[in-house]
Formats: C-alpha cells, structure tokens, sequence
C-alpha cells in the first residue's frame, strides 16, 4: 500500500502494511476491537463480579501460603495502579521487580514508594548486565523492530519462574484493553518466543546466555497452563481504567511522580520507541496507544492528532539519551547511527514458533469441534 491514508475513527495508518479500510474509511483495527476486543473488556458492574469471584478464587488457591498471587512491578502507571488495588482488595502478593540495567532513577524510586505504601514483600531480579548486553547488541545487529524483546521476555520468564518456586499459580499482569487494545501485528513478533530469541542470538550474539531466563514453547503453552494450572489475569479489564486518572490517584496517595511519556520507567524502551522505530522503521507507537485510548473512549481524535503533531523527542534530551545509550552498550556513536543505517529484518527473518503455533491452533480447533465448546487456556 503505496499511498498514506489515516483511518477516520482512530489515528492509525498506513504505517502498518497490513492496515485495510471499509468503505466509510475506518480501519481493521477499530472494527477488530468493536467486534472481538471489546467483549473481552468489562468496565461496568458484569466487570466487577466477575473479578469479585476470580479474587475471590486466587484466595481460595492460595491459602494456607506465604503468597496467593505474584505481581510484576515495572514502576509505570499500570503496573503501579494495580498494586495499589491489589492492596485494596486484600490479596497477598509477592512483588517482584526486574532490573535488566535500564531503570530509571525516578522508576526506582517509585517502585520503592509502591512497595512501602502497600506494605507488600519485594523481590528484585537483576539481570546479569553482560549477558543482557550481548543480547542487546545482538538484536541492533540483526536490524528488527523487536528490540524490546530481551527486556520483555526476561521480565515475564522471571515472573514464572519465581511463581513455580514459590507454588503460586496465579501472575497478576497490568496489561489491559483500555489503553492497549490497538496494536498492529505487522510491527513486531511475540516477545514470548524463545526460539526466535535464541535464533537471533545465536546468529550475533559472542557469549552463551547462562543466567539469562527464558520460557521455551511447551513450558509457555502446555507446562505452566495444564501441569502447573498456572493463570494469568488481567484485573484492570475488569473495572473502569482511564490511565490519567490512575496516575493522579498514584501521586496524590503515595507521591508517584509520572515519567512524562508511557514507559518512560525504561531508558532503553524511551529511546528505542521514542527514535530507534520511528527512525529505522517509520513506526510511532503513539498511534496505537493512543488509538486504544481513542476507541475507549478516553481521547477524541482532535486530542489524539494534536499530540502526534508535537516532537518525539526535544533535541538537547535526545542527544543526552543517545550518549548514555552509548556508553551503558559501550558502542561508539557511529556504530549507534550504523545501526539505524543498517538493512532492515522482520523477526521472520529468524526461526521462530510461529509453525509450533499453527499446530496447536488446529488442535485446539479440532478439540474445541470434539467437544462442542471453547477451549481457551494460556499461562
């Protein structure tokens, strides 16, 4: 698709080559979350009962130990709201931070505001730097738009992984349809994907990853959800969640501070989201997030044109992020502007479980066609 076109509803456009329009100009992507999204996500009183009996269930299966529940804690506003419910509603969890070297000054800090004001027990993962950083390096050589991916699948291995040493079977997550219900495919793989992972550090990567957790595919898709019965749930898609809102409820109760721009706890996801995807790829996370936000019905799309048309980045904050880009990866800044000069890769490119997937799509089908009803059970 050759020429730009915008969807009249939300911000998306023809940025994602696999975006298609009706005739009236609105996208995939809003059709997609009026038609399937949307009843997945109950921000009214059907919501709150049906988060009611699965609180009520998680403390059902957690009693008698230590910990019902474990919660990922990142310092950003879903995760960080969701403590403060978590709280709320009376659960124990066990908190668990990861830091895989990109942490923010003011994340840390919030972090620790959280887990004091709560009152709640907190585990810190750190990420051995030198095997995070090859992994890093790997990636920027491969050229794909997945760089979030050595952050992001550590963070959830982790989550799992502490979960099944302390017999916890339920992993409470921040992700939610309110402010993450649009998001092309087309941009990036699943961050779950081991094989692909290892693939592209095989093929970069200069020292074998010792420490460094992953999930492989049948742990993800068969051990955690059928042997370990292990659950992942979503609580903020049970409730009314405008992030705003949220955030100001955070300062005024326990004074978290706001980074300024989603995911600003992370200095490596700043820079990556913020220059890397637009630079190298033409990709402005923005437009999703807020076309999720659009189709929520938490910004009109006047509000939503209006923050697209001001700059990623201030110039002067720019060059002060690179630089420290840089010297944390010890790379010079010539090697960093390669990168982005570099040819282009899809993660595809790469092996992956893509094929591993298909299989158990038809499986499941055809078990959910033996059965006569839905089968839907993921970790």
């Amino acid at each position: 698709m050759n020429d730009y076109q915008q969807c009249i509803r939300c911000v998306m456009d023809t940025s994602d080559p696999e975006i298609t329009f009706d005739a009236q100009g609105a996208c995939n992507h809003c059709r997609h979350f009026d038609e399937v999204t949307r009843k997945e996500w109950f921000p009214n009183e059907e919501g709150a009962r049906k988060w009611a009996a699965l609180a009520d269930q998680i403390r059902a299966v957690g009693k008698g130990q230590e910990y019902d529940c474990i919660l990922g804690l990142s310092g950003g506003v879903d995760s960080s709201y969701l403590a403060l419910k978590v709280k709320d509603w009376g659960l124990r969890p066990l908190v668990v931070h990861v830091d895989a070297g990109w942490n923010s000054e003011l994340a840390v800090a919030n972090v620790e505001k959280i887990v004091k004001y709560c009152n709640f027990d907190l585990h810190t993962h750190v990420v051995d730097w030198e095997e995070m950083r090859d992994l890093h390096l790997a990636y920027l050589k491969a050229g794909v738009a997945n760089q979030d991916v050595p952050q992001d699948h550590v963070f959830f291995a982790s989550l799992y992984h502490f979960a099944t040493r302390n017999k916890i079977r339920y992993i409470l997550s921040g992700g939610n349809l309110a402010t993450e219900g649009i998001f092309p495919k087309a941009w990036h793989g699943s961050a779950m994907d081991a094989v692909n992972l290892k693939a592209i550090h095989a093929k970069y990567g200069e020292r074998p990853l010792k420490t460094y957790s992953t999930i492989g595919f049948f742990d993800y898709f068969f051990w955690y959800p059928f042997i370990k019965k292990m659950r992942t749930a979503r609580p903020l898609n049970y409730m009314p969640y405008n992030k705003q809102e949220a955030a100001d409820e955070l300062e005024r109760t326990m004074g978290w501070r706001a980074y300024g721009r989603k995911h600003g706890e992370s200095l490596f996801t700043k820079l990556f989201q913020n220059y890397y995807l637009p630079t190298k790829f033409g990709y402005d996370k923005r437009k999703p997030h807020f076309s999720s936000l659009i189709v929520s019905g938490q910004m009109s799309r006047d509000e939503a044109l209006a923050k697209l048309a001001e700059p990623l980045y201030d110039p002067q904050e720019l060059e002060i992020d690179i630089a420290y880009f840089c010297k944390k990866l010890r790379i010079t800044r010539q090697q960093f502007d390669g990168f982005l000069t570099a040819p282009s890769h899809h993660h595809t490119d790469f092996a992956t479980w893509d094929g591993r997937y298909r299989l158990l799509k038809k499986v499941q089908s055809l078990i959910e066609r033996m059965l006569g009803r839905q089968v839907k059970v993921y970790s």
